[in-house]
């Protein structure tokens, strides 16, 4: 428990260094991006300054470093007007200026961009310059997205990791936990074989011992379910529909007259690589759940439906019902309702359904005080085709 206590506290401080480290890139970014913005509003007053000198220009004027100034400019796109009327352009497409729409637009553009700069160039006469972003400030205000998008791809590539990982060592601890359970429950097991024998050589009532050897029976069919879900299983082509109605049968004779029990299923057989063991404790984990969820009265139907080279088998109750945002979290392992109860019976059915029958198990359906649907889904084979 301290452990993990500890293992949790380093993953949150190990967030919040990271968080820090993103949260210093993007301030520092944003500093960057003001300061290159205001050296080009500076380079903008000296344009400006420039070409006002031009324009007021005499003879012995010394243009050229206003020249110099005004050719230095080859990546900030400038446009100049007066009366609102676009009167010179710089750094902007010939297609862009001769198009009286596009220039307007392109216009509009750097207003947004940024505050005009004002030209007095004589008593009363005035131009407004114009300009936008060069390609430089340009790449540097669209980098922090693009460092959040890399930010956001890798953390989604660790995410699926960390997921696809705890993934696997669920599944070793499951096949673990399973095989250690067939081991334990084998050594007594054994043991109850033998006395049964002895109680038979005692002359003990054959109806004492009959009872006895249902128990055992019981137990050696749960350790052959728990040795078969640590490993792979040996899959066998079987009716399925056969299978699942024997299964069915059986608990049903097993349970409460206050439950009714219903099937409906095809008249003919389908052929499926299954393992019949498991399959049965599929079934069995279904019913329980549903009789569970009824608080042992209601209604429970099973319905078995061929549509096209898919099998579906229904399982209904009129039970308490599931809110529509636990209807993934139900097979999760560990999830549970009841006050009692590890909540494993679902997620070892999903487990039995998905991973070694490749079908599929969701909940079809379900409303609160009414019932739920699972529905299990399987394809058919085509004839002579082998397990995967």
């Amino acid at each position: 428990m301290l452990f993990s206590e500890r293992r949790n506290t380093t993953r949150w401080i190990l967030i919040a260094i990271s968080f820090l480290i993103i949260s210093l890139i993007l301030w520092n970014t944003y500093t960057f991006f003001q300061i290159f913005k205001n050296e080009e509003r500076l380079k903008m007053n000296l344009w400006a300054n420039a070409q006002k000198t031009l324009e007021n220009a005499g003879e012995n004027t010394d243009v050229e470093l206003p020249l110099q100034i005004i050719s230095n400019n080859t990546s900030i796109p400038i446009l100049m007007t007066e009366n609102d009327n676009i009167i010179n352009n710089v750094n902007i497409e010939e297609a862009i200026i001769k198009n009286k729409t596009l220039s307007r637009d392109f216009l509009n553009r750097l207003k947004n961009e940024n505050d005009p700069i004002l030209i007095e160039y004589g008593p009363g006469k005035f131009q407004k310059l114009y300009y936008g972003n060069s390609s430089l400030l340009n790449k540097l205000k669209y980098y922090p997205i693009a460092l959040l998008l890399i930010i956001v791809l890798f953390g989604a590539l660790v995410y699926n990791f960390y997921k696809s990982t705890k993934i696997a060592t669920q599944n070793k601890l499951w096949a673990g936990m399973a095989k250690e359970t067939a081991h334990q429950i084998g050594t007594p097991l054994s043991s109850l074989i033998g006395w049964v024998e002895l109680l038979k050589i005692d002359n003990v009532a054959e109806s004492t011992t009959l009872e006895i050897e249902k128990d055992i029976d019981r137990l050696q069919t749960i350790t052959d379910r728990f040795s078969k879900i640590g490993s792979e299983p040996k899959l066998e082509n079987k009716d399925i529909i056969a299978e699942t109605l024997q299964s069915y049968d059986y608990l049903q004779s097993r349970f409460s007259k206050q439950i009714e029990f219903s099937s409906k299923s095809p008249n003919q057989p389908v052929m499926l690589f299954l393992n019949p063991t498991l399959h049965s404790w599929t079934i069995e984990n279904l019913v329980k759940n549903a009789i569970d969820a009824m608080k042992g009265k209601g209604k429970l139907g099973l319905t078995i439906e061929l549509e096209g080279d898919f099998l579906k088998i229904n399982v209904t109750d009129t039970g308490s019902g599931i809110q529509k945002k636990q209807f993934k979290t139900i097979f999760e392992p560990g999830f549970t309702t009841k006050k009692r109860g590890w909540g494993l019976g679902l997620s070892l059915t999903k487990r039995i359904v998905e991973e070694y029958h490749k079908g599929t198990i969701k909940v079809l359906q379900s409303e609160i005080g009414k019932g739920t649907t699972i529905q299990i889904g399987y394809r058919i084979p085509k004839k002579g085709t082998t397990p995967s």
